[in-house]
């Protein structure tokens, strides 16, 4: 088989089978939010940067967590985690400091309960707990990466509608010391 028909038909059916409702959930907890800090490890981090630009480039204040530049989490900023587990030890502090402080919890995740979703105001489940059956072609968490990749960049094209936010706008924001 055509790998990238694999994939395509991978990531179709995946987000076929995700609650897209999540979406408007997730943005409105971006809107309330004071601060928004994004992070995640491994190739879910790369993921969580994609997201992390796009709502720098919407106007928000936003800051990847473990930057030595990134302020401290408080009540009212949100923290947005991407783990396929939702279990990532390496996360779990970050988790854990965000809810000490009155901080709001998003996890974009693979799993549905998990220590993180335990703890989150909003647990977003890419896929179901069937979506990702080992496959030749996506090996080692790329069904939930390129899956999260597609839901998230969908939620920046609602954001960018709601808000009538316009190409020339958002690259005036795009970074120019590159």
């Amino acid at each position: 088989m055509d790998n990238q028909k694999l994939i395509l038909d991978r990531l179709t059916t995946i987000l076929s089978e995700t609650d897209n409702s999540n979406a408007a959930k997730l943005l409105n907890l971006v809107d309330e939010a004071g601060r928004i800090f994004i992070g995640g490890a491994g190739r879910s981090l790369l993921v969580s940067r994609f997201f992390a630009m796009r709502l720098v480039h919407s106007g928000y204040d936003v800051s990847m967590i473990g930057e030595v530049v990134t302020p401290a989490i408080k009540a009212g900023d949100l923290l947005i985690l991407v783990s396929g587990s939702g279990g990532t030890e390496t996360l779990l502090p970050f988790v854990k400091k965000a809810k000490s402080v009155g901080a709001k919890l998003a996890v974009v995740s693979m799993k549905a309960k998990s220590a993180m979703a335990d703890v989150a105001d909003l647990v977003i489940q890419i896929g179901n707990d069937n979506s990702f059956p080992l496959t030749s072609g996506m090996p080692m968490g790329s069904q939930f990466e390129l899956s999260t990749l597609v839901f998230l960049e969908a939620a920046i094209a609602d954001l960018i509608a709601a808000k009538g936010l316009t190409e020339v706008g958002m690259r005036a924001i795009h970074a120019n010391l590159e």
